[in-house]
């Protein structure tokens, strides 16, 4: 199993959650309205009067064999729009209750 964390721009609303319905995922945890900067691409996603929009986050567990198919969607929709921000994150996941 692993955990997936997707950062994106609020402008991909529902889009990401869609990635994970399409691939058979159905958990997931949703942030709305978070801060922050990538580090190597885009503009920062502050909320303030300078850098006005902001990101959401998802956080899914999946079976490993789900992964590579996440990654290719999610990295798809970035290559199509990269100055929105995107970036997807995997980690192994040791234990689960």
């Amino acid at each position: 199993m692993k955990g997936i964390f997707i950062a994106y721009d609020q402008a991909y609303n529902m889009e990401i959650a869609d990635v994970l319905e399409k691939t058979g995922c159905r958990g997931m945890t949703m942030w709305h309205d978070i801060s922050g900067r990538g580090s190597e691409t885009g503009e920062p996603h502050l909320g303030n009067h300078a850098w006005p929009t902001m990101n959401n986050a998802i956080l899914s567990f999946v079976p490993d064999e789900k992964v590579d198919g996440i990654l290719a969607a999610v990295r798809a929709m970035d290559e199509e729009t990269p100055a929105l921000g995107l970036r997807a994150f995997v980690w192994n996941v040791e234990k689960s209750y």
